[in-house]
């Protein structure tokens, strides 16, 4: 799920990748990477993933790459879209949601009003689709009146792109179900964001606008629930934030300054600085009764060596009674 409003910083035998768009198994020469139906695609940001690619050096990435046909497409003034709703909600509430302006959002909105543009209609016919591309471009202009939607190049840029990516592109559902049923594989999911910016479980309306839960596995994928196995949670010995919204343990003092300057705590994407605090053990309770984890891989321990002692949250307390839930 999401888009290239995430970012994840991978480093192999000393070497650092930063991944928006690729899963980061494309650096394994012998894994298969599928980008799943729940993904959103955002063309120009991959043609610069394409490019990425021959900068880390990674060896016939095309031919291990399948994208799925029926993943929805990041267009521009999606993007733009992102951006002036956050200047408007700042105007009217005096607080916006941080978002990454990367066009996620107003891009589910689409999926969801059922005018959005999918790969297979940018691989199959394309005067339908150039048809459909400028119906959705002149809703948004009758939203937003100053928006300004270059038709006539975008199509020309997403026809060239189209090309690109057409032997790359499968049906995403009949693929994983070949690759649940046929010769015995080692399958890995990977989620982009946390249990906690979950469209339906996590800290609304400061959220993402996609699945990041586990359920995510079978909404983005097309798996069946029996498939999923183990489930990994990853967790920090702290706790940490970009953008606004609800963060009981933060630490506004040289305790969440020293986290955010040894950890290195900004976000990959937006190069914003992360908030940080002390270890929330009920938000970790909370992820754990929505995905079950099977094991925590606990990272940034380190990060805290240097203090004499360490806090943790174990507790909400809601008028004055601790509470057993998170509200």
């Amino acid at each position: 799920q999401g888009g290239n409003n995430a970012g994840h910083t991978v480093v192999v035998d000393g070497k650092e990748y930063d991944f928006h768009l690729f899963p980061s198994g494309i650096i394994n020469p012998k894994a298969i990477s599928f980008i799943g139906r729940n993904a959103l695609h955002n063309v120009q940001e991959m043609s610069v993933s394409f490019s990425e690619s021959q900068n880390f050096s990674l060896k016939d990435w095309e031919k291990r790459l399948i994208i799925s046909d029926r993943a929805h497409i990041v267009f521009d003034f999606h993007q733009a879209v992102d951006g002036l709703q956050e200047v408007q909600r700042q105007a009217q509430e005096g607080k916006n949601i941080g978002t990454t302006k990367k066009g996620i959002g107003p891009t589910y909105s689409s999926k969801a009003a059922r005018t959005g543009l999918r790969i297979c209609d940018l691989l199959s016919d394309f005067d339908e689709f150039s048809s459909r591309f400028k119906n959705l471009a002149q809703q948004y202009k009758s939203m937003f009146p100053t928006l300004d939607i270059d038709i006539e190049g975008q199509l020309k840029k997403l026809k060239g792109y189209a090309e690109k990516i057409r032997p790359m592109v499968r049906d995403g559902v009949y693929f994983m179900y070949e690759a649940l049923h046929g010769s015995p594989k080692k399958i890995l999911v990977e989620g982009a964001n946390a249990a906690l910016l979950d469209i339906d479980f996590g800290t609304y309306p400061f959220v993402t606008s996609s699945n990041c839960t586990v359920g995510g596995v079978c909404t983005g994928l097309g798996v069946p629930p029996q498939h999923v196995g183990d489930v990994y949670g990853v967790v920090k010995a702290y706790t940490t934030r970009v953008g606004i919204g609800a963060f009981p343990t933060e630490q506004i003092n040289e305790i969440g300054d020293l986290l955010q300057s040894r950890g290195h705590e900004w976000g990959v994407t937006t190069g914003r600085k992360r908030r940080c605090g002390w270890l929330d053990l009920v938000i970790l309770k909370y992820a754990h009764m929505i995905n079950g984890f099977t094991a925590l891989a606990l990272t940034k321990l380190d990060i805290l060596d240097v203090l004499d002692e360490i806090k943790i949250g174990v507790a909400y307390k809601l008028g004055g009674k601790r509470i057993p839930y998170f509200p």
